[in-house]
C-alpha cells in the first residue's frame, strides 16, 4: 500500500506474551480436553518415517536422491533416463509403467530415490536393477508386478526379479508391493552392504527374497515389518550375512504344496548371524531354521498353526549395539503390518532443509513445475534469513516447520518498500495455488524506528495464489505485515488462516483475497500515539466479490492506549472504484484500544461506502455505537467460514478440525 502513517512502533512483544495470549484464546474458545480428543481422533497416525533406519542408516546413511531435482515420470523412457542419470534425482512414478520388452531391466544408478505417487505407482513386467558399485538408493511406495512366465513356477528359464542388486551399498527398500514375478521378488546379492528392507509386501510367488550368493561374510541387513503371504520359500533365505536383523515381520498364507524341504519361512544359511525378534508366523512350515554353521537367536515371536523346524543356536549379535529401533509386540504385528505395509497414499516426497537442501528456496526450486501431488518441505528449527518465492508454476507445496513451536522455525528478512516496492519488500511471496504452511514464523524485521524512509511498508508475507492455508503460523511486522491478494482485481483467491498469530500497526492485514482468519490472535502494536496508533485491516475486495475478509472466533490484543486503534479502512489501490472493501469481524474479543467509531476513511474514500460490519463481538472494545454497523442474524447465517471459502469447487480446508 502507498499511504504511510509516520509514527514509529516502539516494542516487539516477546514470545512469552504471545503464548499467554494464545492460551487465553484457547480458554476463551472453550477448547477443552474433549475437543482436543476429537481432533486427535481425526489425525492420521503414520507408521513410517521418510528417513532410512536400521543398517541403511549407518556409515553415512542412505539419502537417495535428496538434494537433487524432483521429477515425475509416467512412461518407461523417462523413468529409464532419470534412473540411470549421473546426477541425483528424486523420481516420482505416477501410475502404471509397462516395461517393454517383457522382463527388461530399468538400471538404477547411485544417488536416486524412486518413489510411487500416492499408492498408484507401478512398474509392470520389468525389473529395477542396481549394478555393482551402485550406492545410496531409495526405492519406496511402488508396486512391481507381473513378469511371471506361465508354467515356470521355479523361475528356471528367466531372471525376471522385481529388484536385483549386486555388490551395492546403502539401499533402502520400503513400503513396496512385490508380486507374481518371474524369478525372485527381491534378490540382494554378492556382498551388498548396509541394506534395510521395511514395510514391504511379498505376495503370490515362489522364491520371495534371497540374500547372498557369496562366500564372503560382509552383508549387514535390517528386515522389519514386512508381510510375506502366498509365498513358498526365501522369506528370506540369508546366505553368509555378517548380520541379519529380522523383527516384527508377518508370515501368513504360505503356499502349501506338500514340499517337505523347500517350503519354509526364514533360513540362516552358511555363516549367517541372524537375530529374529517379535515376528508372527501363521500357518508356516519350518518358520525359522539355521545351518549348523550359522547362528540364530530368536526371541518374542508368536507361532500359530506352524510345523517343522524352529532352530535357535549360538549368540549371533546384539542389534542395539549398531542402532536403536522400536520393537512392536508380536501380537500386534498382523494388524500393524497388514495395515501399514505396502504402498501408502500418505507417503510422498519430503525435502529436508537444511539436511538435504541448504535453503528453503533451494528446496522450492527442486519441486517440479506443474506439480500434481503434495510435496512437503520440512524445515528444521532455526532462523533462515533469506527471501522465499514460490512461483505459480509450483503448486501443492506444504512448507512445514519441524520444531516443537512455531517460534522455533523463523523465515525472516528486513526489506522495506523503499527498496523494490511493496511486493519487493515481502519476506515470503506465494504465487502458487494449493499451498499450505504449518508451524512456522514469517517475519519482516525492518526497523522503521531506526531510519527515515518514505516507503516503510515491510511485508512478512504476500500471497496471490488460491486455496492457501496457514495453520499454527505467526506473521511478524509493522506496516503491511500480511497481504493476501489475487493476480488481478476480478480474480478471486482464497486464504484460510487458523490457530495463528498476526501482529502489526498500520494496515497489517490487507489485500483483495477472500481471507478467513479463525481462532487466532491479532496483536495491534502501539506506535506511541494517544489518539491513532493504526488500522488492523485495509481490504480492497472486488465489488463483484461478496466475501472479502472474515475474522472470526479470534482475539485482538493490544498494548495501545484506549480508543486509539481502528478496525480498518477501505483501500482502493490506485483509486480503483471497483475495489470496495468487505470486512466482517464476528464472535471475536476486542480490546479497549479499539475506537468506539472503529472504521475510518482512506484516500478520499468514505468508510460508509465500504462493506464493514461486526457481529456478536465481545470485550471492552466491542461496545455498540452509532458508527459501527452490526450484521443481522439472518445475514450472519450467510457470512460463514464455509461460504467465504467454498467458491465454485467446494473448498473446505477447515473440515476435520
Amino acid at each position: 500500500m502507498t499511504q504511510h502513517l509516520h509514527s514509529k512502533r516502539l516494542q516487539r512483544p516477546g514470545y512469552g506474551t504471545v503464548l499467554a495470549a494464545v492460551l487465553g484464546l484457547v480458554a476463551a474458545l472453550s477448547l477443552g480436553a474433549i475437543g482436543q480428543a476429537k481432533a486427535a481422533e481425526k489425525t492420521p497416525v503414520d507408521r513410517w518415517s521418510d528417513r532410512a533406519h536400521g543398517f541403511a542408516s549407518l556409515a553415512g546413511g542412505t539419502t537417495g536422491g535428496a538434494g537433487g531435482k524432483v521429477v515425475t515420470v509416467s512412461d518407461q523412457a523417462a523413468l529409464a533416463t532419470y534412473a540411470a542419470a549421473e546426477e541425483p534425482y528424486v523420481i516420482r512414478v505416477s501410475g502404471a509403467i509397462a516395461v517393454e520388452p517383457f522382463g527388461s531391466d530399468i538400471v538404477v544408478a547411485s544417488n536416486k530415490t524412486i518413489i510411487g505417487v500416492g499408492d498408484t505407482g507401478e512398474i509392470v513386467h520389468g525389473e529395477l536393477h542396481l549394478n555393482p558399485g551402485t550406492h545410496n538408493v531409495i526405492i519406496r511406495n511402488l508396486t512391481i508386478r507381473d513378469s511371471y512366465v506361465e508354467g515356470d513356477w521355479d523361475g528356471k528359464t528367466t531372471d525376471f526379479d522385481a529388484i536385483q542388486m549386486d555388490t551395492v551399498d546403502h539401499v533402502w527398500i520400503d513400503h513396496n508391493r512385490f508380486t507374481h514375478m518371474g524369478d525372485g521378488l527381491l534378490d540382494i546379492r554378492k556382498d551388498s552392504r548396509y541394506i534395510t528392507v521395511s514395510y514391504n509386501q511379498f505376495t503370490n510367488h515362489n522364491k520371495a527374497f534371497g540374500i547372498g550368493w557369496t562366500t564372503n561374510v560382509l552383508t549387514e541387513m535390517t528386515i522389519d515389518h514386512n508381510w510375506f503371504r502366498g509365498t513358498k520359500q526365501r522369506n528370506p533365505s540369508a546366505d553368509n550375512l555378517a548380520y541379519a536383523h529380522l523383527y516384527d515381520n508377518y508370515l501368513s498364507s504360505q503356499v502349501a504344496d506338500g514340499d517337505p524341504v523347500w517350503t519354509y519361512g526364514n533360513w540362516a544359511r552358511g555363516r549367517t548371524k541372524m537375530v529374529i525378534e517379535n515376528s508372527y508366523y501363521d500357518g508356516v512350515q519350518h518358520p525359522y531354521q539355521a545351518d549348523a554353521t550359522a547362528e540364530l537367536v530368536q526371541r518374542g515371536s508368536i507361532l500359530k498353526n506352524t510345523t517343522g523346524r524352529t532352530d535357535a543356536w549360538g549368540t549371533a549379535f546384539d542389534p542395539r549395539s549398531f542402532y536403536d529401533y522400536r520393537l512392536d509386540p508380536a501380537a500386534a504385528v498382523p494388524s500393524l503390518v497388514s495395515r501399514f505395509s505396502g504402498p501408502q497414499k500418505r507417503i510422498g516426497v519430503t525435502l529436508h532443509v537444511p539436511a538435504d537442501y541448504p535453503t528453503v528456496q533451494a528446496a522450492v526450486d527442486a519441486v517440479p513445475d506443474g506439480n500434481a501431488v503434495p510435496v512437503t518441505i520440512a524445515v528444521a528449527p532455526g532462523t533462515y534469513r533469506a527471501k522465499v518465492f514460490i512461483p505459480a508454476t509450483k503448486p501443492r507445496i506444504v512448507l512445514q516447520g519441524t520444531g516443537h513451536d512455531r517460534s522455533d522455525t523463523v523465515i525472516v528478512y528486513d526489506t522495506p518498500a523503499e527498496y523494490g516496492g511493496s511486493t519487493g519488500s515481502a519476506t515470503v511471496r506465494i504465487a502458487a495455488n494449493d499451498f499450505t504452511a504449518r508451524h512456522l514464523t514469517f517475519s519482516n524485521d525492518f526497523d522503521e524506528a531506526a531510519v527515515e524512509l518514505k516507503g516503510e511498508q515491510a511485508l512478512a508475507m504476500k500471497t496471490t495464489g488460491d486455496r492457501i492455508v496457514f495453520e499454527d503460523t505467526a506473521f511478524l511486522g509493522n506496516q503491511d505485515t500480511l497481504m493476501t491478494d489475487s493476480p488481478k482485481l476480478d480474480v478471486i483467491s482464497r486464504v484460510y488462516i487458523r490457530d495463528s498469530y498476526i501482529e502489526g500497526d498500520v494496515d497489517f492485514v490487507y489485500g483483495r483475497a477472500t481471507t478467513v482468519i479463525e481462532r487466532s490472535v491479532i496483536r495491534a502494536l502501539s506506535r506511541g500515539s494517544d489518539t491513532n496508533n493504526g488500522y488492523i485491516t485495509a481490504a480492497s475486495t472486488w465489488t463483484g466479490n461478496p466475501y472479502g475478509l472474515l475474522i472470526t472466533r479470534s482475539k485482538v490484543v493490544s498494548d495501545a492506549p484506549d480508543q486509539s486503534f481502528h478496525l480498518g479502512r477501505p483501500w482502493h489501490p490506485g483509486g480503483e472504484p471497483a475495489a470496495v472493501a468487505q470486512v466482517l469481524i464476528r464472535d471475536t474479543e476486542l480490546p479497549a484500544a479499539v475506537k468506539s467509531a472503529p472504521w475510518t476513511d482512506m484516500s478520499g474514500f468514505s468508510w460508509k461506502d465500504a462493506r464493514f460490519a461486526e457481529y456478536r463481538n465481545s470485550g471492552p472494545g466491542a461496545a455498540p455505537s452509532a458508527d459501527r454497523p452490526q450484521l443481522g442474524a439472518a445475514d450472519a447465517r450467510t457470512y460463514t467460514v464455509a461460504n467465504y471459502l467454498k467458491g465454485t469447487d467446494g473448498w473446505a480446508p477447515y473440515a476435520g478440525h
